[in-house]
């Protein structure tokens, strides 16, 4: 009966789970126990769930603290109670208020004073309901106190705190201690740590301590009694908000009155089948309860499309007729053959699964209008857990080791034997608080909107955003009927978003589609072309190397292939040898009788290929006989998602028996089920797939018609696969001309004019975001600055600042040499500074000073721009020192060696050294553990080429950063897709900056 009980979710403070803590109380013979974490409630539920497994009566509550120094312990009588315990404790996480020591008021709680704390109040803190806490630690003192007259003995109750279970744990905690608190452990001080003592004794121990003072431990059984706290936990509970409108009947009505108004703008002539689909599809959603599922996620994006903000609904949802005439979703599950039953099946008990993506700007926006639109809303929580090596980087500075050695231990690079003590100290006990939660953070797209309260289930905090957060979990929640929203944010939508902005902006005569325009993109040939020949750097989920490289293989012109193509790159296929054989029998038709007969009869559109999660339903359904709902129950089982008892083992012996009765050969039986097993853990859904590729096919657009605005737009929202400098590149490559930041064109932003691009002053390192406001705010009320000079006297600046916009060339419209200009500068800017804000009533010209000519060279501009932007603006050519005088590019290799088929010289692969530009490397690791890489460089003409490294050359000859490579290996070409099998590759030497070097080396 111990009522004071820590688990690991008292953050940096407690040692143990509440399942160990269970097991605990059941070694120790003790039937009651209560988890009372510090000021969190995260463990409650679980334990709540778990508990009556053990034999043990759970009670629930919360350890009250101001900086560690124990208040009181509240208890839930009931669920009730718990809603308040949890309210009172996130009113003061949300206000960052001291809770107050005098224990609250609460309807249906009991509030117990640990021993020390009440010896400390006034008589009128304990009413009814106000209790005394007496451990076995302090009954010598009690002995002697005024509690021990029989006016207090109605409110004494036993109260001794667990913490801890044994030396280690003590030990791990006061480590935890000292990392909260950033501090050494010798410095540690006695009143943040628990007592050793804090710890279980067996029920025997309790009872003979407390022999003299029978009426203690009475009074704690009499509370005990007194205490449930009920939650249902399993398959079929569903806490999510369960009417939209007014009644059940009003949902179901209104949902089937939108999709009669929007049936005709998505079918204008629809057919028996997508009459019979729809209905089919109403039918489930009303019976199965998930009516408003639906309406919450079209109210949702509603608001999304009145404030003009970009979104995708994806994941299985797309397999939906109903979210795609609503418009939740852009995907046609008739045009794709995709499966309601991998959505929505009768088995399911759970709402469905809708995921939403938003710009990374306007998710915000949304999430602030479903708190203000929807009452009991919170933002689903997530724990972040102690990663060893950060462990180990901690506890070496909490034990007071110099750098190297914390290094040392946490690159994990050392032989145990040699370590000291203390560095053998650090890594045994990072190793034992590995995995302990660190603090609660935000799931990064949840959000619950709830029938009831959020806290009947947990406390919630308030995190940076403002967002009020649960203290749990999504999977603790799940098991109580809580399911999360899925409300997504990326950049790709942004880049769409800031894409037509600029377009109206710098080609206002321009005609712009409407970007849902989607089937007008799909059947667009000079959009496909982009596809088929992989020129798609910027574009959202096809731009990386290795999807640009299977573009070129599959030759995909086409929505339905690049779907497919989205899929086949994923390990599933590509892991099983699949990836090749869909690439082969898509190009050579006659491959496609190579394929498994059964399979391919199946899925001819994939050429027998298994690249969808829905295949595994359509093979389950054709060939086993399944039908479409234990088809999906066999896709999520074999996919590691959890399935009720007994379920997959029914599933696999019926189809089992289902291919014994259709007279299907056991061999062939048991083929096709290794075949659907291998592949469903690491399937894609087509649907996400689908979704994905509507998104691609919108950025296409933009980037076939308005490429220097789409680029802008990419590196404005943070870029992608690439780096700046490589999208500035792309940017080239269109017929745009980059221009380094101006104080008088430049915004924070990368801003366009016609065909020039000038660099935001957001990207120079070092300028602080004050300077660019201060900057900007001028510029926009007062005009265009004049001079350096007129530019001092009206932003107050100081000489580091104004340096690095010098040396950017910043001023280069006056015409005026930048080192002419910073020593101007110097003289210019008078001490001390005047004051932020303060306007100058007069002016007061600078003197003029007469000063010597200056060396200029565009090495000196290129190094200035290295150290201000990181990268620089010339081609990477001109800063070689050595002149590379071989004319091999690219284009020169495929006109001598190369046809669309293959290699012009039948049975060779010419051996060709060819100077590149490093964009990017891949290292991967190969089956025996050793790495290899794979580069991607721009040649001498800005021609994208490929290279393989294999695992030897790799460790010869290692990649080293950013620059030129003289790059000999073999050519490889793969059905059109050509790249380079290194055999050595040489990183080139640069000029040095001139200013730096000796005149005499």
């Amino acid at each position: 009966m111990y009522l004071n009980c820590h688990t690991w979710f008292s953050l940096r403070y407690g040692t143990f789970s509440a399942e160990e803590l269970c097991r605990l109380a059941k070694s120790k013979g003790i039937s009651t126990v209560a988890v009372t974490d510090i000021n969190n409630t995260s463990a409650c539920l679980e334990f709540l769930k778990i508990a009556p497994s053990y034999g043990i009566k759970p009670l629930v509550g919360i350890d009250f603290r101001n900086d560690h120094q124990a208040l009181y312990v509240g208890i839930a009588k009931n669920r009730h109670g718990f809603l308040r315990l949890n309210r009172y404790l996130s009113e003061h996480l949300h206000q960052k208020k001291a809770f107050s020591v005098i224990a609250p008021e609460l309807e249906d709680c009991y509030f117990i004073y640990p021993f020390e704390q009440a010896l400390q109040l006034p008589a009128t803190a304990f009413q009814p309901q106000r209790l005394i806490g007496v451990g076995m630690y302090d009954l010598n003192r009690f002995k002697f106190s005024k509690f021990n007259a029989e006016e207090y003995q109605q409110h004494l109750v036993f109260l001794s705190s667990v913490t801890v279970r044994h030396q280690k744990d003590f030990n791990a905690h006061r480590l935890l201690r000292a990392i909260d608190l950033n501090t050494l452990l010798s410095k540690l001080p006695k009143t943040q740590q628990a007592d050793k003592a804090h710890r279980m004794y067996a029920q025997e121990e309790v009872e003979e301590h407390f022999r003299d003072y029978p009426f203690i431990l009475e009074n704690t059984h009499q509370l005990i009694e007194g205490c449930r706290v009920d939650f249902e936990f399993g398959k079929g509970l569903n806490q999510n908000l369960k009417v939209y409108t007014r009644s059940q009947q009003e949902d179901e009505a209104l949902l089937r009155k939108l999709c009669d108004e929007r049936l005709e703008k998505r079918y204008p002539h629809p057919s028996a089948y997508v009459h019979q689909r729809l209905t089919k599809e109403l039918d489930a959603i009303i019976r199965l309860g998930f009516v408003s599922y639906f309406l919450i996620n079209l109210d949702i994006v509603e608001y999304a499309r009145s404030k003009d903000y970009p979104f995708i609904g994806r994941g299985s949802g797309a397999n939906s007729i109903v979210a795609y005439i609503l418009g939740i979703t852009n995907v046609d599950p008739i045009e794709l053959d995709l499966y309601f039953e991998r959505f929505i099946n009768p088995n399911r008990s759970s709402p469905p699964d809708f995921d939403i993506d938003f710009s990374w700007k306007d998710r915000n926006d949304v999430t602030e209008y479903i708190f203000q639109r929807y009452q009991h809303t919170a933002l689903m929580g997530t724990y972040v857990t102690f990663k060893q090596k950060a462990v180990a980087r901690e506890l070496g500075k909490v034990f007071g080791l110099p750098k190297e050695n914390i290094d040392k231990l946490a690159s994990g690079y050392y032989h145990y034997q040699q370590l000291d003590e203390l560095e053998q100290l650090v890594v045994n006990y990072s190793a034992y608080i590995q995995g302990f939660p660190n603090y609660i953070s935000v799931h990064s797209g949840g959000i619950l909107i709830l029938n009831e309260a959020v806290e009947n289930f947990a406390a919630t905090f308030l995190p940076p955003k403002g967002f009020a957060t649960i203290q749990i979990d999504m999977n603790i929640a799940e098991e109580v009927g809580i399911h999360k929203f899925d409300i997504l944010a990326q950049r790709g939508l942004s880049k769409i978003k800031d894409a037509i902005a600029l377009i109206k902006q710098n080609q206002p005569e321009a005609k712009l589609l409407d970007i849902e325009a989607i089937e007008a993109f799909k059947k667009d040939e000079q959009i496909n072309q982009l596809l088929q020949v992989g020129d798609c750097m910027g574009v959202f989920y096809v731009e990386s190397p290795a999807m640009r490289g299977l573009l070129t293989k599959l030759q995909t012109d086409n929505y339905l292939n690049m779907v497919a193509a989205s899929s086949v790159i994923r390990p599933g296929v590509s892991s099983a040898g699949m990836k090749e054989q869909f690439i082969l029998r898509h190009r050579f038709p006659e491959k496609r009788k190579e394929a498994h007969p059964v399979l391919y009869e199946i899925m001819p559109d994939t050429y027998g290929v298994m690249v969808y999660q829905e295949d595994v339903m359509k093979v389950a359904h054709h060939f086993a006989g399944l039908d479409l709902d234990d088809a999906d129950v066999l896709r999520r089982g074999m996919s590691g998602k959890k399935t009720s008892k007994g379920q997959m083992e029914r599933i696999a012996a019926k189809f089992r028996s289902n291919c014994k009765a259709k007279g299907y050969p056991h061999a062939l039986t048991e083929e096709i089920w290794t075949q659907i097993s291998s592949f469903a853990g690491y399937a894609f859904p087509k649907g996400h797939s689908a979704s994905y590729a509507v998104e691609s096919y919108q950025s296409l657009y933009l980037k076939c018609y308005f490429p220097l605005e789409f680029m802008v737009a990419a590196i404005n929202n943070g870029g992608g696969f690439y780096t700046v400098e490589t999208y500035l590149q792309e940017i080239r490559n269109k017929g745009g001309v980059v221009h380094p930041p101006c104080i008088n064109t430049s915004n924070h932003p990368t801003v366009i004019k016609g065909k020039a691009i000038y660099l935001g002053l957001g990207y120079l390192k070092e300028l602080e975001l004050k300077t660019i406001q201060r900057i900007l705010e001028n510029r926009n009320f007062y005009g265009a600055y004049q001079s350096l000079a007129n530019f001092l006297e009206r932003v107050p600046i100081g000489i580091e600042q104004v340096s690095i916009l010098i040396k950017i060339d910043a001023f280069r419209f006056t015409g005026k040499d930048k080192h002419e200009l910073l020593w101007n500068a110097h003289f210019m800017i008078n001490q001390p500074q005047v004051l932020e804000h303060q306007e100058q009533l007069f002016s007061n010209p600078p003197k003029n000073f007469v000063l010597p000519s200056f060396e200029h060279s565009f090495l000196t501009q290129a190094y200035d721009q290295l150290a201000v932007l990181g990268f620089h603006l010339f081609h990477p050519f001109q800063l070689l020192k050595y002149k590379v005088t071989s004319k091999m590019n690219i284009k020169r290799i495929c006109n001598r060696y190369l046809n669309r088929d293959g290699l012009k010289t039948v049975g060779q692969n010419p051996s060709v050294t060819v100077y590149g530009y490093l964009i990017t490397v891949k290292t991967t690791r190969t089956s025996k553990g050793e790495y290899m890489y794979f580069g991607t460089f721009y040649d001498y003409n800005f021609t994208v080429f490929d290279t393989v490294h294999f695992p030897k050359v790799a460790a010869q000859y290692p990649i080293r950063g950013k620059g030129i490579y003289r790059c000999t290996g073999t050519i490889q070409q793969e059905l059109g897709y050509l790249s380079i099998t290194i055999s050595k590759i040489e990183k080139m030497e640069l000029l040095q900056d001139p200013r730096f070097v000796s005149r005499y080396s």
